[in-house]
Parts: structure tokens; C-alpha cells; sequence
């Protein structure tokens, strides 16, 4: 379950970056990998922030290594942060966004995803989404 604001004996186990990539009113979505957690479900550009990394240098390197994108911090805003509480352990949820500014070829990166769409927010609702992605896809585009 995700929240807004930090809910009482919230305990981050870790951080994670995520990013809405649009195009042209699209947004793109990832197959995870069947042996990944949650395999088999749609997900975003999203990754554990690593040891000396900041959220923007994280998210940069993860929509690299997931989609071959080139994204510079200019192009990427930062939405805000969820706190997400599961029954095993809790993490804090960072939510970017970039609007790509020219026709990109998406690269994904097969170790962890064996297909990719475009999909508009609306449309993304009905796919099997990883967990919470719902509540967060809802709370950016305002659905």
C-alpha cells in the first residue's frame, strides 16, 4: 500500500527510483523478466538507488541500462516521493517524469525485461501492473 505522507512505524528497508517516459502522450511500459520478482508484470523505468548515488543519478542509469536512453537531468522532473508499506518490509518511492523530445528506439535490456509498449495512462490501468504501480500512475496523471 502506498501513502503520501510517512505513515506511522514506516521503516525503509531501501529506496527506489522510478520514471514515467512519455512519448506523444504515451508512456512506456516493461515486461519484467518471469524469474524477477513480480515477473510477468508491467512496470516502469525503475531501480534500487545505489551506494554513493543521488536520485537523479540513479534514475539516469536506469533508464539507460533498462531502454537504451540517453537521458540528460535537464529533461527529467521530479514528481515526488511515496512511502510504501508491504507486509515483509517498507521502502521509500521516488517518481520521475521526461517527456521524450525526439523519436527514440527503446533498447531493453533482456536480464530483466522481455517486452516493452506504449500505452496511455488510462490504458495502463487494465494490464497486469506490478504492485502499486496503479495507485502511482493514478496519482501523476490525476485518473
Amino acid at each position: 500500500m502506498i501513502y503520501t505522507k510517512q505513515p506511522n512505524n514506516f521503516s525503509p528497508k531501501f529506496e527506489i527510483v522510478s520514471c514515467f517516459v512519455e512519448d506523444q502522450g504515451k508512456i512506456l511500459l516493461l515486461l519484467r523478466q518471469d524469474h524477477k520478482p513480480e515477473g510477468n508484470t508491467w512496470g516502469v523505468p525503475a531501480g534500487k538507488i545505489g551506494k554513493g548515488e543521488n536520485i537523479f543519478q540513479t534514475i539516469i542509469r536506469e533508464i539507460k541500462e533498462e531502454t537504451g536512453f540517453n537521458i540528460p537531468k535537464s529533461q527529467i522532473a521530479y514528481f515526488d516521493k511515496v512511502f510504501v508499506k508491504y507486509p515483509s518490509y517498507d521502502f521509500v518511492y521516488h517518481i520521475f517524469y521526461t517527456k521524450l523530445n525526439k523519436e527514440s528506439k527503446v533498447k531493453i535490456n533482456d536480464a530483466e525485461h522481455k517486452d516493452f509498449k506504449w500505452t496511455t495512462p488510462q490504458n495502463s490501468l487494465i494490464l497486469p501492473l506490478i504492485q502499486d504501480l496503479d495507485a502511482c500512475i493514478k496519482l501523476f496523471y490525476k485518473i
